[in-house]
């Protein structure tokens, strides 16, 4: 029996379903009952992150969270995944809030990145919030890579709250002048380190710069774990 995936998600919305969608279309089935079950908790209403970690004027997320978290475990989820790499800037007080695993995004992806791209500095196409709290700088440098970010951090801003308002378009060409700038910094692979990004970056063309979206290491974790870990007690066995 598969373990059940356990989505902290709302952020955004567009994301949680992507990241839903590309569990189904990774996991080998033949019927209903070969997919994976997922338990998901869409808060859109978790305190934006941007605006407690770069604007400094929001309500820290951080009890939201970590509710969201263990609702999901009381339900049955074997294990946790949240596809917001920003979110991550909480990670430890998420991870140390349940008693079941909690997959990190950031730290799945910098093992994924160093094991096919071993050596250079790592672009970064993300949020501002990321490089503030350092989350990929620790990350990579836990693996001895450098990690670099476009300069303009309002371009980035502007392109993720293009595409969380449905006019995803008006990111492309940020998109694209970033990863061209990371390029010529020396980067020969990006990240895309933000769960927006994540749903244009198939229309993204980067040559000669590599791109590894942190969203599809999550989903290959996902699908690993839950393929191979057994599923939690119902609680009518807890009772005997």
């Amino acid at each position: 029996m598969p373990g059940v995936i356990g989505i902290i998600g709302g952020m955004g919305p567009e994301a949680t379903i992507l990241m839903m969608s590309r569990l189904l279309a990774g996991t080998p089935a033949r019927d209903d009952a070969d997919h994976i079950p997922v338990l998901v908790d869409s808060n859109t209403r978790v305190p934006s992150r941007i605006a407690h970690l770069i604007e400094g004027t929001g309500a820290d997320p951080t009890p939201v969270l970590v509710s969201m978290a263990q609702g999901l475990e009381a339900g049955g989820a074997s294990f946790l995944a949240m596809p917001c790499n920003t979110a991550h800037s909480y990670f430890a007080a998420i991870a140390g809030a349940v008693a079941v695993p909690v997959l990190n995004m950031v730290e799945l992806t910098a093992a994924a990145v160093v094991d096919l791209h071993p050596t250079g500095p790592v672009g970064i196409l993300a949020s501002p919030a990321v490089e503030r709290t350092g989350i990929f700088a620790t990350a990579f440098a836990a693996h001895g890579r450098e990690v670099i970010y476009p300069a303009d951090r309002d371009a980035i801003l502007t392109a993720i709250r293009a595409v969380k308002a449905g006019r995803a378009a008006e990111a492309m060409p940020r998109l694209t002048q970033a990863a061209a700038e990371l390029a010529r910094q020396g980067a020969s692979v990006a990240v895309i380190g933000c769960s927006e990004f994540s749903i244009v970056a198939p229309q993204l063309t980067t040559p000669p710069l590599a791109l590894i979206d942190s969203l599809d290491v999550l989903v290959g974790a996902c699908i690993a774990r839950a393929t191979t870990a057994p599923h939690p007690a119902s609680q009518q066995d807890l009772n005997r």
